[in-house]
């Protein structure tokens, strides 16, 4: 072990615990002071741990994945820390005392401390964000309320998340808006090129344009500030919607880098908030012109809280998103996401060498994270996705989609190299059989 971290062992500080702010904040909840499993080694900020495995080692044990099944779609949904599971238990636990009092009048204010959390986290005003329960419902919010009109132009990508798709064209088919679709052929590690696809499809009936910060099916990055940037030149008036699912909690950045009108993103992925957990973002300004999907008593208010007129919802759920950042602060975003993108380096540059390997995904960090889809010649998705799981019980996403097929492996934070060399070894030895049997049958 690191003698370094030997010698921190003695000043392990529970920083993985959900103490600070929240708790805090809200009187009457139960006390986590007294826990003692998540423990953590003190490392000064600007210590590099990427490949440092006794680090990382301590972070793997702050979760409870299964031993017997390698999970490589983290992708999809993240699992919670055990610290966030145990919150989520005690708020419910608490909320079964007595529902509507402990729901209604203890837990529905913290969410206001949870919504300073989140502004911390995402870099804006507290007015400007909203809790809800993932991105599909924080975009399809502001696809459903932006004001447009028959005629109006809206430029998106074929490889946008379907959900967004599916909204677009629910918008077209009732109010006739025209959908401009861009193609993207992956990967792209040229930003001006990408931003230029954009540019020529923007006319002057042109009105909103839709970008994915990080592209779910294959971990492409895209230059969303420079998008944004584009389309206000080509017009101010231009409403820039940014899919933040897959970036937020992963990259290192705050929402208002990006340039953009509106953002959602999903809390459940990179986060690790509980499942079911989400955040709409919109501009000040902005807010009282979108339509909330379900009605407030006023549906013009400039208050971004209109937006979470659910009625009875999931408070516990809310009220954990709290932990969760504060464990994913424990870590640092910057830290985090090298280590995302090293797991990802890791696997896919030891099975470059493979014969029929391909992959649709950068190494470069500017251009990808932790996501990588991959494919082997002369196997299906499907069938390779079911080979991996049945020869080494290795979980990861059959992907088909425009211009895109493979197998999606997402690795995180609590994956350790040895499931990764799991990884690649089943990878090879999928090849050589397959690669064995091309021959055999081209010899008949």
């Amino acid at each position: 072990m690191n003698s370094d971290l030997t010698h921190n062992r003695r000043n392990f500080v529970r920083k993985l615990g959900g103490l600070a702010g929240l708790l805090t904040l809200t009187p009457g909840l139960p006390s986590f002071a007294d826990d003692k499993k998540y423990l953590a080694p003190e490392v000064s900020p600007d210590e590099e741990v990427t490949d440092n495995e006794d680090y990382w080692g301590f972070i793997q044990q702050a979760y409870s994945v299964s031993p017997n099944v390698i999970n490589f779609n983290n992708g999809g949904v993240s699992p919670q820390p055990i610290v966030v599971q145990d919150a989520l238990d005690r708020y419910n636990r608490l909320s079964n005392e007595a529902p509507t009092y402990y729901m209604w009048r203890t837990l529905d204010e913290g969410r206001e401390s949870v919504r300073l959390k989140l502004a911390d986290l995402a870099g804006c005003s507290p007015e400007e964000l909203a809790i809800n329960r993932n991105a599909s419902e924080a975009l399809e919010t502001i696809i459903f309320g932006l004001n447009l009109q028959k005629g109006d132009e809206v430029v998106l990508t074929k490889q946008d998340y379907p959900n967004v798709i599916n909204a677009w064209k629910q918008r077209e088919k009732r109010d006739g808006l025209v959908l401009k679709f861009i193609n993207l052929d992956l990967p792209i590690e040229d930003n001006q090129l990408i931003v230029r696809k954009y540019k020529e499809a923007f006319t002057a009936k042109t009105k909103v344009v839709m970008v994915t910060h990080l592209i779910n099916w294959s971990g492409q990055i895209m230059p969303a500030a420079l998008i944004s940037r584009a389309a206000k030149k080509h017009n101010p008036n231009m409403q820039v919607v940014i899919d933040g699912a897959h970036s937020f909690a992963h990259l290192t950045y705050k929402i208002p880098d990006l340039e953009g009108d509106y953002y959602g993103t999903s809390l459940h992925k990179w986060l690790c908030s509980p499942f079911g957990t989400g955040m709409l973002y919109i501009k000040q300004p902005l807010i009282k012109n979108i339509w909330p999907l379900l009605a407030p008593e006023d549906p013009q208010s400039p208050d971004i809280r209109k937006f979470e007129r659910l009625g009875t919802r999931s408070f516990p759920t809310e009220m954990a998103i709290g932990h969760a950042i504060n464990f994913h602060n424990t870590i640092g975003n910057e830290r985090k996401q090298k280590r995302l993108h090293y797991l990802k380096n890791y696997w896919v540059e030891k099975c470059l060498n493979i014969p029929g390997f391909s992959t649709i995904t950068s190494l470069k960090p500017e251009f990808s994270g932790a996501i990588a889809t991959f494919a082997l010649k002369g196997i299906t998705p499907g069938n390779l996705a079911t080979e991996l799981f049945k020869r080494a019980r290795i979980h990861t996403s059959a992907t088909v989609w425009e211009n895109i097929a493979g197998v999606r492996v997402t690795p995180h934070v609590y994956t350790p190299l040895k499931d990764l060399d799991r990884l690649v070894s089943t990878i090879q030895a999928i090849a050589k059989e397959n690669n064995s049997a091309a021959k055999s049958s081209s010899l008949k």
